[in-house]
Order: structure tokens, then sequence, then C-alpha cells
């Protein structure tokens, strides 16, 4: 597996890297043994970058991966997870809306302020049960995530004015290595680079074979501004994946019919090479120096290693200009 560096943060990541949503329950109910073993996969398959958050089911994938994690050397992995979100006991249990399956039992408080990202660091070496971690990002801080564009610019203004300090404070005492956003949204970096500095980007479905959102400005800003990017979401919930098929989903949704052309198209361009299509999502984005990783979650040992060999694969360089043509057009 080779590695990138993270800009000036020393640290070195696996160019592909496992996301821990699906061992923390998305969607549907995953036993223990199951992620375990599917960590042990991405272990046996090189990857030594691992990412969680205490959102993934309400603590869940932090402590399961805590128990992997404890079985390794601390210097031979990196590791981040989440501030922003803080967990509340819930007799009553946790919300049920939230797409995590049997969660464990804790509500979700945002808090963004210096105060609340230091508990939330504090909170997230408890559950994972081990002494630091590498990389803090600010999850969701981004418009989708609140009832008003009110509530987002409050707690914006709240991040920006305060809680930046606390990143800035732990990595400045050799807490962490480094700190970014963990988002969906292109606005929702550029808001915030706009007003802070920022080492990196955990940036979900927005730039992808398919859907190119983070060229431009954003782009623009990390090259200027030296911020790296990690590449979530290549296969945009699964199109890229699963192909054109009928249900296919792009963004959590039914994939519309220009959508479904578009993709068609790819896999024709795919197939001509001979490469399946979900190998070029997977390789597509570290064709820029700026990508540092990409990460891939699953919480099925079988998925995994289907990523893993189909990442293992170079691609040959005539492939990228047919695909970059059906590309979604700018907004």
């Amino acid at each position: 597996m080779q590695t990138r560096t993270l800009g000036d943060t020393g640290l070195v990541l696996t160019e592909l890297s496992f996301g821990g949503a699906g061992i923390g329950n998305l969607y549907r109910p995953i036993p223990r043994e199951d992620a375990i073993a599917t960590l042990e996969t991405a272990w046996d398959g090189g990857i030594r970058y691992f990412d969680t958050a205490p959102f993934y089911g309400h603590g869940l994938s932090e402590r399961r991966m805590g128990d992997f994690l404890q079985t390794k050397a601390r210097g031979d992995f990196v590791l981040s997870t989440k501030v922003g979100r803080l967990l509340q006991a819930s007799p009553g249990g946790p919300p049920t809306d939230t797409g995590y399956i049997e969660a464990l039992p804790f509500t979700i408080h945002y808090d963004y302020s210096y105060e609340g990202i230091l508990r939330s660091h504090q909170d997230s070496l408890a559950r994972l049960g081990l002494p630091s971690v590498d990389i803090l990002y600010v999850h969701d801080l981004e418009r989708g995530s609140f009832a008003s564009d009110e509530d987002y610019q409050r707690h914006l203004e709240t991040f920006v004015t305060s809680g930046i300090h606390a990143l800035q404070d732990l990595k400045s005492e050799g807490k962490i290595a480094a700190f970014g956003l963990g988002v969906n949204e292109v606005a929702a970096c550029t808001n915030a680079m706009a007003r802070v500095r920022l080492d990196c980007l955990l940036m979900a479905g927005r730039y992808s074979l398919l859907d190119r959102g983070a060229t431009g400005r954003l782009m623009d800003m990390c090259q200027t501004s030296g911020t790296m990017m990690i590449v979530g979401g290549v296969f945009n919930s699964g199109i890229l994946a699963t192909g054109a098929k009928p249900g296919a989903t792009f963004n959590y949704t039914e994939a519309s019919p220009d959508i479904m052309d578009r993709v068609r198209r790819m896999e024709a361009v795919a197939q001509d090479h001979g490469v399946p299509l979900a190998q070029a999502a997977l390789h597509f984005p570290l064709r820029n120096r700026l990508v540092t990783s990409v990460l891939t979650g699953t919480a099925k040992p079988s998925s995994l290693q289907r990523n893993l060999d189909l990442f293992a694969n170079p691609l040959p360089d005539a492939l990228w200009p047919a695909l970059d043509e059906l590309v979604l057009p700018a907004i």
C-alpha cells in the first residue's frame, strides 16, 4: 500500500483508508465479530489510516475500532475521529432517525465551542481506549445538518471564534497532529476556510468521477493554504460501484435519468479499457496531489476485500479523458 504525506503535519497516510460508519450499524445491525473481521481485512490489506466519529452508532464505531486498534502498536497507524457532537446518556434509548440501527443509548447535542471540542476529544479517547488520536475533524458543520440557515450560521460563528482555538491548542500541545472539517458540502469548507486555516478536509461525495463539486474555488483555496483533502463517498452512495442498474442510488436517493445515462456511458468507457467502473472511481481522486487518501467504508470483509483488489491494479492513462467529459455540470 503506497502512502502520502498529509501536508506539513508529518502524518503519513495510506492511499486507501478505512471509514468507520458501517461498523457503527449504519442502516443495518452488524455483529461485533463481523465488524472486527472487517477491520482485520483492512489491516491485512495494508490499510493503516482509520477514521471514525462519535456519531457513528452513537459511540459504537469508536468502541469497536478502539477494541481492534488496541491490539496494534500505536505508532503503526493513523487515527482520526470527529468533534462537534457530544453524546448524552438517554435512558429512553437513542433517536431512531439517524440511520444507525441498534445504536448505543445516547442522544446527540451539537457543540462547536472551545469547551465542547475539548470534551468531545476526551470522551472519544475514553470510548476508543487509546491514549491519542492523530486528526480531529469538525463534523457536519454545514447547512444541511441544521433546521435553518440561522442555526448553521450560529454554529459556524461559534466554531470560528471559539472552537478553532481548542483545536489549535490541542495541536500546539502535541495531543493531535492535524485538524480540519469532515463534511459533504463544498460551501461548508469555503465558508470556514475564508476565516480559519485548516490542515485538511474530509470531503464526502464532492470529488468523484461523477461529481466534481470540490474543484474550482475550493481546490484553489486548498492550494493556497496548503490544506490537504481526504476523499470519501467515491461511489456517490452506490451508483459508481453498482453501475446504472434499476434502483441505483446517487447521493442516497434514486438516481435521476440524467445520472443513469451518464453512468451508463462511463461504464462503456471503462469496459472499452478493460476495467470495472468501481476501480476507476477508487483511483480517480488520487490523480490530484492535493488528495492524500481515499476513504472507503463498509462493514463486510468481502466488500472491503473487493475494493482492496480493485485498488491494487493500475489503470491506463487513456481512460481518464473520456470519463472527464461525462461529469455533472458545475453548480
